[in-house]
């Protein structure tokens, strides 16, 4: 029997969003015109936070906090080392040093009780960072309760790297509500929860950080006489008050994500049936299955199992072949940061952070998304059986 490919992950497009586009290609307004506003009013409203600014990537957004929380040459930034290259090259675009927290085994997590321990040493000799960026790993938020009161103690800044996790919810409340943050950040890629095509955003409920990332993204100018050093000649005035960057959302992208956010609830339900589903089918597997944290209602972004290859009498590598050859779109997330080139150049090692690594050296991403039928499914968990048994 040929098996049909199934990725594991993928946008679900629908006719509502395809005639959202259309109707902003139809307009006068490509970009710069009344969606990109629209769209952050949906998602301030969806995240309870005060504002949202949208960008054409996650991390243009992760960049612009960064900015906007004043990280420059000589600051520290932290962040985990389960992640992609996004939430530490932000850190290094504005001359910061990076390094890394090791990660809570059960959820891929940065752990806060390796947090602790390394912010008391750094305390001690004067290191301390800047900026800390938890990641939302798979779409379960971090310990942010803890990780906040470690900012308070130590005097560090918070961005949530919540590229995983909008619709997502911690202590019953939504991730994005900036509580136990200064920023939060979200992406829209295609694989994601909700997409734009490209695209992220920023969450704050700081009025001035949210108007300076809005700067940012747009070559550092400003429209509002009030922030303007200089009398307005006329309405055609504007200033450049600082080294910004075109990181704009266009129209046609906000259109879409607020088509698809309308669904945002919908996607999560289906995700975190599909999850429930995958529980109970590989129970008995031998593989290892993502923890749930109680304080958390995961957005399951992604379903990453622990591959057993002692129990199955195959590596990793070579499951991972005979999936993809049987049409399972499996994936890996993520190499170490801090074992990739690049960063070994700047001093990292591995055996840094060995959680991290050993999460790499196990995991297997299977297909999740909110269009996967259960028919699809069975198919994934039969090849998995297969293999794992």
């Amino acid at each position: 029997m040929t098996v049909p490919h199934i990725s594991y992950g993928r946008q679900d497009i629908r006719a509502e969003d395809v005639e959202a586009v259309v109707s902003v290609l139809r307009s006068d307004w490509l970009t710069q015109g009344p969606m990109v506003p629209r769209f952050e009013a949906a998602l301030a409203k969806l995240c309870s936070a005060e504002h949202a600014v949208v960008v054409n990537s996650a991390t243009s957004a992760l960049h612009i906090a960064c900015v906007a929380l004043g990280l420059g040459p000589g600051d520290r930034l932290w962040t985990s080392p389960n992640t992609f290259a996004a939430s530490a090259n932000c850190g290094l675009y504005c001359g910061a040093q990076v390094d890394f927290v090791d990660i809570d085994l059960r959820t891929g997590n940065m752990s806060a009780d390796a947090l602790a321990a390394k912010l008391e040493r750094a305390d001690r000799e004067g290191l301390v960072p800047k900026i800390v960026v938890p990641v939302h790993f798979a779409g379960q938020s971090c310990d942010m309760r803890r990780i906040k009161a470690l900012g308070e103690r130590y005097g560090f800044r918070i961005i949530e790297d919540a590229a995983h996790a909008v619709g997502g919810k911690y202590l019953s409340a939504p991730v994005g509500d900036c509580r136990y943050c200064d920023v939060a950040v979200f992406s829209f890629h295609p694989v994601k929860i909700i997409t734009t095509g490209e695209g992220g955003a920023a969450l704050t409920n700081d009025a001035e950080i949210a108007a300076r990332m809005a700067r940012l993204r747009s070559h550092g100018t400003t429209h509002d006489p009030a922030r303007m050093q200089a009398d307005p000649g006329g309405a055609w005035y504007y200033e450049v008050a600082e080294l910004g960057w075109n990181y704009r959302m266009t129209d046609i992208q906000a259109a879409l994500g607020c088509s698809q956010i309308e669904r945002v609830h919908e996607y999560v339900a289906r995700r975190t049936a599909l999850a429930e589903r995958y529980h109970r089918l590989l129970a008995n597997s031998g593989l290892a299955l993502p923890w749930c944290d109680p304080d958390c209602a995961s957005a399951w972004h992604l379903y990453v199992v622990g591959w057993n290859e002692e129990a199955s009498g195959l590596s990793r590598a070579d499951a991972f072949a005979k999936l993809r050859a049987a049409g399972i779109g499996v994936q890996v997330h993520y190499i170490p940061l801090h074992t990739h080139p690049f960063f070994r150049k700047l001093g990292f090692r591995p055996g840094q952070y060995p959680n991290a690594e050993a999460h790499y050296a196990r995991a297997v991403t299977i297909p999740l998304y909110a269009a996967l039928t259960d028919a699809q499914q069975d198919i994934v968990v039969d090849q998995i059986l297969r293999l794992a048994a």
